[in-house]
Parts: structure tokens; C-alpha cells; sequence
């Protein structure tokens, strides 16, 4: 995808601050050089241990232990009772070359790399000059209240970091700014509460007990990150199954080839233009693959695979069937509600229901030669008012308008 404007300017902002920040280290030498390498091979090792999840994952790209790493070297303001000396721009030339030194033939996304400078720089920012100049004094920096005052800087730092990625996202893919927002301010509690709370830990026990608590205090977030590795590997694993399962159709000829693919494609994006959570976009992703299942209970396949013209008893039966059969696949059970839900009017289903429905339906017309996408999309207006909800319908016309997105890889 080519890069916008404002993508341009964040990437050559950041590259300008990180050049900046080498010079300035160059010119002025690096400050306590044990210091900086205990974190520079810290953060480089959690580089090392990243694991890049595969763009239909739907997972983000993380390194945790190089992400608290950064942190608590940018928040860091003594050593052993004793107090450091280097400043934000060193930071900035600490974790950006610990980071290309861990990424070593497998470099990180320019986007995280550009989010990383740009949150260890504003993190410095925010409380190496402090120290610097001595504005903390004794207190708080030795008082019990100093790990409250860390939170501040903390808390500024991953609203930020929210904002540029919402903004980084909205620019690439062309959605709205809100929901990808609140996709990034959701993620916030989960694992970015661990890094966060592991960086400010390290930097308060660095400054009691000297160097010799890095390895201890990044374990348990090691661990934290072996188990989302492990978390990530079964729903690959789960989500290949239900791919699997939905083609079925496709092999047994009740529906077009790729056309669970395309709307699970289509519905998430319009799940993420609502403003969906992740885990209510992956219910869409797993309902949407799993649709059209109950269309193997029929003795002789529809034309085109396409359950939009029938009846609306035997799309009901079609549903049941099919809800019926995603229940014995272990999938959650919102998945296979979604599916028995399919021909219900829209008042009476969950927006999740909802979706699948109108972008099935808009699958179907579309693939038809006599009506194509601009009057599939006019005939889903059209019916509103009993089987698809106006929101739905514009939301999934806004995602058109700009191109759709591209199919994951099943």
C-alpha cells in the first residue's frame, strides 16, 4: 500500500529525531556505557524474541520484554542509589540501535519501529531533564509517592502512542479515526498494561538494587509472552479449521469458490467501521466463514450458492441447520447464534447477525450478472426497513467506496 502524507511525515519526523539523537550521542559520548548496555541487550533480546504473527492472524506484532525494556530505561533516574546521567537524546540512540541490533534478518514494521522512538523519546522527555536538573530533589524521587509520579509520564506515553497508531491506521487503510481509536485504546488494559507496569517495576528496582534486577523483574513478562505466543498458535490453529470447514461448500459445490472468504473479509471491515471490539470482529470473521454450512442438509444446491432469494422459512431452516452444526465445532457460541440468526429481521439480531446478513446478501447480488455491486448495494437499501439495518448497509458502502480491503489468506 502506498504511503500517505501523513505517514511520510510521522516516518521522516521520527527518522529526523532519531538521527538527531545519534549525533547528539556521538558528539557528547554515551553516559554510563554499562548502564546503557545492560538495557541495550535487554531490549535487544526482546527484539530477538518477538514473534511476527501472520497478517490474516488478525494479532498484533509485539516484542514486550524490548517494549518494557525502553521504558524503564527512559523513566530511569538512579542506579544502585546512585543517580544516572544520560539524557533523552541517548535513550533515543540506545533503543534504536538495541532494536536494529535484536531485528537482525527479520526487521521490525517501520510503523512500530517509528512508534518506539517516538514513545522512548517522549517518555525521556517527560522525566530525564527532571533528573537532570535535579527538579525531583529528594522528593519525590525517594519518597514512597515516586512510583505514583511514574505513572503520570507512563500513562501520557501509551495515551499518545494510542493516538499515533489510531492515526498511523486511519491513514493507511482510509476508515474512520474513532474506531481504529478505540481499537487501540481497548488493547491498553490487556498486554500494554503488563509492559507498562514491568517498565516502571524495573526502573523502581533498578534504582534500589543496581543492574542485577533486569533479568528478574523481565521474567514473569517473558513468561507472559511465551503464553501469548502459545494463545496465538492454538487460535491459528482454530481458525484453519473453520476455513477448512467452510470451504466444504465450496468443495461440494453448494456455494461459489471463495465466497465465505470474501465475506469474512468484507464483514470484518465493516465490523472494525462500527467501531466492533476485536473479539466481537473475530465472531464476525468465524460466523461469516461458517455461514452457508447448513446449505449441506440440502439435497441439490442452490443456484449460485445464493440464500438471499429464498423463502424466508427455508432460510430459517438453513440457518438452524447450520447453527447446529458450528455447535459441534467448539467454536464460542456467539459464533453459532450469529449463524442461526441469519434470517431473522434485523431488529431482532445482534449487530454481529446483523452484519453477516447484509454482506452475504450483498455477496450474493453482486455475484449476480443481472444486478452487479451498485444495484446490489441499491436493493440492500431498498430493504431496510425489515432485513438490514440502514447503519449496517452505509457502513459496509463507505468500505466499498474505498476499495474494499484484500482477502486474508485461508
Amino acid at each position: 500500500m502506498s504511503r500517505r502524507p501523513l505517514v511520510r511525515g510521522v516516518h521522516a519526523f521520527a527518522g529526523t529525531a532519531a538521527v538527531a539523537a545519534l549525533l547528539w550521542t556521538a558528539w557528547h559520548g554515551v553516559e554510563q556505557p554499562h548502564v546503557a548496555l545492560a538495557y541495550g541487550v535487554l531490549i535487544a533480546l526482546g527484539e530477538a524474541a518477538r514473534r511476527r504473527p501472520r497478517p490474516s492472524a488478525g494479532t498484533r506484532e509485539t516484542a514486550p520484554v524490548g517494549s518494557a525494556g525502553t521504558l524503564a530505561y527512559a523513566l530511569l533516574g538512579e542506579v544502585g542509589g546512585e543517580p544516572t546521567s544520560h539524557g533523552a537524546p541517548q535513550v533515543v540512540a540506545v533503543v534504536l540501535g538495541a532494536t536494529l541490533a535484536g531485528a537482525v534478518g527479520r526487521p521490525p514494521a517501520l510503523d512500530r519501529l517509528t512508534r518506539r522512538v517516538l514513545n522512548a523519546g517522549f517518555a525521556a522527555l517527560c522525566v530525564q531533564p527532571l533528573h537532570t536538573f535535579g527538579a525531583l530533589g529528594r522528593w519525590p524521587a525517594h519518597s514512597p509517592y515516586y512510583a505514583l509520579f511514574l505513572l503520570l509520564p507512563l500513562a501520557l506515553t501509551a495515551l499518545c502512542d494510542a493516538v499515533l497508531a489510531a492515526a498511523l491506521a486511519r491513514a493507511r487503510t482510509g476508515g474512520p479515526y474513532g474506531p481504529a481509536l478505540r481499537e487501540e485504546l481497548r488493547a491498553l488494559p490487556g498486554i500494554g498494561a503488563a509492559i507498562g507496569a514491568t517498565g516502571v517495576v524495573m526502573a523502581l528496582a533498578v534504582a534500589a538494587a543496581g543492574l542485577w534486577a533486569l533479568p528478574v523483574f523481565c521474567l514473569p513478562l517473558l513468561v507472559t509472552q511465551l503464553s501469548i505466543h502459545r494463545y496465538e498458535a492454538v487460535r491459528a490453529t482454530r481458525r484453519q479449521t473453520i476455513a477448512s470447514l467452510a470451504r466444504t461448500t465450496e468443495i461440494a459445490g453448494y456455494t461459489p469458490a471463495g465466497h465465505a472468504r470474501r465475506v469474512a473479509t468484507l464483514s470484518r471491515a465493516v465490523g472494525r467501521e462500527l467501531g466492533l471490539s476485536g473479539a466481537d470482529l473475530t465472531v464476525v470473521e468465524y460466523a461469516a466463514l461458517m455461514h452457508d454450512i447448513g446449505q449441506l442438509s440440502l439435497l441439490d444446491p442452490l443456484p449460485a450458492g445464493a440464500t438471499e432469494p429464498l423463502p424466508p422459512e427455508q432460510r430459517r431452516r438453513i440457518a438452524l441447520l447450520g447453527g447446529a452444526v458450528v455447535r459441534q465445532t467448539g467454536v464460542a457460541p456467539e459464533v453459532a447464534l450469529v449463524v442461526e440468526r441469519q434470517a431473522d429481521p434485523y431488529r431482532d439480531q445482534p449487530l454481529t447477525a446483523r452484519i453477516v446478513r447484509t454482506v452475504n446478501a450483498y455477496d450474493d447480488l453482486a455475484g449476480d450478472p443481472a444486478c452487479g455491486p451498485l444495484r446490489a448495494l441499491e436493493r440492500l437499501r431498498l430493504a431496510t426497513a425489515y432485513d438490514h439495518e440502514p447503519r449496517v448497509v452505509e457502513a459496509l458502502a463507505r468500505v466499498l467506496a474505498r476499495g474494499g480491503c484484500a482477502p486474508p489468506d485461508l
